[in-house]
């Protein structure tokens, strides 16, 4: 039997992630959202550390070739997840907005 290519197993698996993602995400309920987008943003902040890190790693010993890969690479990964982070809160800020209960207006006083 032959071997798969490497590249055609991952693009499979990426593809196949891509439909999964998609059907998962459009069958979340409303009432699951806010919980949803809560763990998101926890997400995000493991990742904004880890880039924190991965950016500051190779500060003291810039000397490497690859040390402005590492540099950059922390760098996107801290502006992206600070990006989701900032959209999930506008994004939950939204959907609480919408269960709020609005206030009746009050009658004016009567006009003498």
């Amino acid at each position: 039997m032959e071997h798969v290519d490497p590249t055609v197993f991952r693009l499979a698996i990426f593809v196949l992630a891509i439909f999964v993602g998609y059907y998962v995400v459009w069958s979340v309920t409303p009432a699951l959202h806010t919980p949803l987008m809560a763990v998101t943003n926890a997400i995000s902040s493991v990742i904004v550390v880890g880039g924190l890190i991965a950016a500051a790693a190779m500060s003291g010993d810039a000397s490497g070739p690859n040390a402005w890969i590492a540099k950059g690479a922390g760098v996107a990964a801290v502006t992206l997840a600070s990006v989701n982070i900032f959209g999930g809160f506008m994004v939950t800020r939204r959907m609480l907005a919408m269960y709020r209960k609005k206030d009746k207006p009050k009658p004016e006083a009567a006009k003498a």
